[in-house]
């Protein structure tokens, strides 16, 4: 059984043009314990997807239609405040941009610690020992940076405590939107391999979404990519590292800067990701796709079986289930 199942998940966001389908019938499974990355271009629909799990799509979107059922509850049939309640204590979210996510004008412990008193420890001194504790584990100095302000910190510290609020319970599924991208490349080696750890320590499952396939790479997790509001390929990380089946996923790969590479050009993707107001009809990579047929322009391809393992949504994929 899975910990996550999301099927044919909507969301939308209404606009005098009409509705933007920011999230477009996303279907995936996620284990307990397991590492999952999501990986796509900006504007393929990722963190709306990660507000929508939570039920956290800002006004005026909403979610359209679909089913998100986590440990065995469904959690668009929830009220407000059994979402509240599971929220930081079953389900945790780390934001991409720790400077927005800390409030200035509280010291970190405080920080820390109202996760444990908005989820029932009444203890003030209970709460300031668990969050304690949980600093020192993600490798920071437990009595220094609880009295210290968000701005007394780096942006790798400040991630640090992000990740330290998001496991402070042991919950259950962790999503991480983007918690790299404003890192330099040292920092953001600390960071992976610190998430990798906890990962493993605390048997937590995190879905992982990143705009970097090196990213899911370093990790080992296995790979959703999403485009244009959908899931377009699914497969463990060696197989698409090695056999991608999606042409999309194949730009993004062969986007990646590579030991060796000299000074050249970066190969890219042609174009920009469309407007979710307007989806091209067919597949919607096909406008962007070297490889597309007459079919791929006017009939929208199923997420189908590879023979290599996996799955893709293209009428292409060699071996494919019909």
């Amino acid at each position: 059984m899975s910990l996550l199942a999301v099927r044919d998940l909507r969301t939308i966001f209404p606009t005098p043009a009409g509705d933007a389908r920011a999230v477009d019938g996303v279907s995936f499974d996620i284990a307990a314990g397991e590492m999952v990355g999501l990986v796509g271009e900006s504007g393929c629909g990722k963190s709306v997807l990660a507000q929508s799990l939570l039920r956290l799509v800002p006004p005026p979107g909403r979610i359209a239609g679909g089913s998100i059922t986590f440990d065995g509850r469904e959690l668009l049939a929830l009220d407000a405040a059994a979402m509240r309640d599971l929220r930081g204590r079953r389900i945790a979210m780390i934001v991409q941009e720790p400077s927005a996510a800390l409030d200035p004008l509280y010291a970190i412990g405080a920080h820390v610690a109202e996760v444990a008193r908005v989820h029932g420890e009444r203890s003030r001194q209970a709460a300031e020992r668990k969050a304690r504790a949980m600093l020192e584990r993600v490798g920071l100095d437990p009595e220094q940076v609880a009295r210290a302000y968000p701005h007394q910190l780096s942006g790798g510290m400040r991630q640090r405590v992000l990740i330290a609020m998001a496991l402070l319970l042991e919950p259950a599924l962790v999503i991480a939107d983007e918690p790299t991208t404003a890192l330099d490349a040292a920092v953001r080696e600390e960071i992976l391999d610190l998430m990798g750890r906890l990962q493993r320590e605390t048997g937590t499952a995190v879905l992982l979404i990143t705009h970097d396939l090196a990213v899911v790479e370093r990790l080992g997790a296995r790979v959703l990519v999403m485009y244009a509001g959908q899931i377009v390929e699914e497969a463990a990380t060696e197989r698409l590292f090695h056999e991608p089946a999606h042409p999309y996923t194949r730009g993004l790969l062969a986007s990646l800067p590579r030991l060796g590479q000299g000074r050249g050009r970066f190969e890219t993707i042609p174009g920009t990701v469309p407007s979710p107001l307007a989806w091209p009809e067919g597949c919607r990579f096909h406008e962007r796709c070297a490889v597309a047929i007459d079919r791929c322009t006017t009939e929208a391809p199923a997420l189908r079986r590879a023979a290599a393992g996996g799955a893709a949504r293209c009428h292409l994929v060699p071996g494919s289930d019909a």
